[in-house]
């Protein structure tokens, strides 16, 4: 059966509601979704084993309330414009105008069609292009499959490709518009693009962040032998498991909910008393004595084990910031 209302995730939420609102409407509405949304919703439905009326009712009038407070005037205007032009003018002139009149705004079909493809495809799409527009393809992905996309190039370009990532601050419209030439050959698309501002280092971190703990060593210390200085910022803004001390109480116990008992024992394997007491701070005392003796009874494990059920934390504690359930960080406004 699927579980409480109140205990629902963002992802199951929205599983439930579009269960609810019949497969024509679902259909409708992914169609508008990102491929990550997409993915993360259809996870959700393949975990619900049953819904209940109530969840049902609960879940639907609270998207009621929801939409009830929102302005239908200032929703989606630009998309609306964008449908307008674009009837209007035809794809070539009105991308051409909403480039002038809302820069930033029009998106690249070209990146669009990629977010859509396995990481060894658009591998093979980027692999023989300059670096640098490697790195734009990169910069422009979504950060998990951009870690993925990494991964299968050849290990010597992975420094290059992140520090030209890091270095980022402003993309080209020169750039852009070769960036789609070169997906033309490939996909048979062809777009003009507006110049997009990204922040490179903040990229950089977040892709560092979702590649496995070999390649991460590797491409951070090629990395540091380049460029120290990038290599250190990067650093300072990737979430590493011991941010997890900044967590409130209430988001630590969310993420605790989310986390198997044995990814848990294996993540805790050699990290300092004050996290662990994190975690047991905020679990049941008979759930902390049980994990405690876990813990003991646990031999010696490899450290690639332990980070990798690390960046599984890791990664669920992203995914629930992601879907509002918690705030994580490094100090100060910033949020991930």
């Amino acid at each position: 059966m699927a579980e409480a209302g109140s205990k629902l995730s963002g992802a199951q939420r929205a599983a439930i509601f579009l269960l609810g609102v019949g497969e024509e409407s679902a259909a409708s509405i992914m169609r508008h979704m990102e491929p990550k949304e997409v993915q993360r919703v259809g996870e959700a439905m393949a975990t619900l084993s049953g819904v209940s009326d109530d969840q049902l009712t609960e879940v639907l009038g609270e998207f009621n309330t929801k939409a009830g407070s929102i302005n239908p005037l200032g929703l989606g205007a630009s998309d609306f414009a964008q449908r307008v032009m674009i009837q209007a003018l035809g794809e070539e002139k009105a991308r051409s105008m909403l480039s002038k009149v809302m820069p930033g705004k029009a998106k690249t079909r070209g990146i669009e069609a990629l977010k859509w493809m396995d990481a060894g495809s658009v591998a093979d799409i980027i692999v023989e292009e300059h670096p640098q527009i490697m790195a734009i393809v990169l910069a422009s992905l979504e950060e998990e499959q951009a870690a993925e996309v990494l991964g299968e190039l050849p290990q010597e370009m992975r420094s290059d490709l992140v520090l030209r990532i890091a270095k980022l601050e402003m993309i080209d419209p020169a750039a852009m518009e070769e960036l789609d030439k070169v997906l033309e050959k490939q996909l048979g698309r062809a777009s003009k693009t507006p110049p997009r501002v990204v922040n490179g280092m903040t990229s950089a971190a977040a892709i560092m962040n979702n590649v496995n703990a070999d390649l991460e060593a590797s491409v951070m210390d090629a990395l540091r032998e380049s460029d120290a200085e990038t290599t250190d910022k990067i650093a300072e803004l990737m979430f590493v498991f011991d941010d997890l001390l900044a967590l409130d109480d209430r988001g630590m116990q969310r993420l605790i909910r989310e986390i198997s008992v044995d990814t848990l024992v294996v993540a805790l394997k050699g990290v300092d008393d004050e996290l662990q007491e994190k975690f047991f701070g905020n679990m049941s005392s008979r759930a902390a004595d049980m994990l405690r003796e876990d813990l003991d009874a646990k031999g010696p494990m490899k450290l690639a084990e332990v980070e990798a059920a690390q960046k599984d934390i890791l990664g669920t504690a992203k995914q629930l910031a992601d879907e509002g359930e918690l705030m994580i960080g490094k100090g100060g406004d910033d949020f991930v």
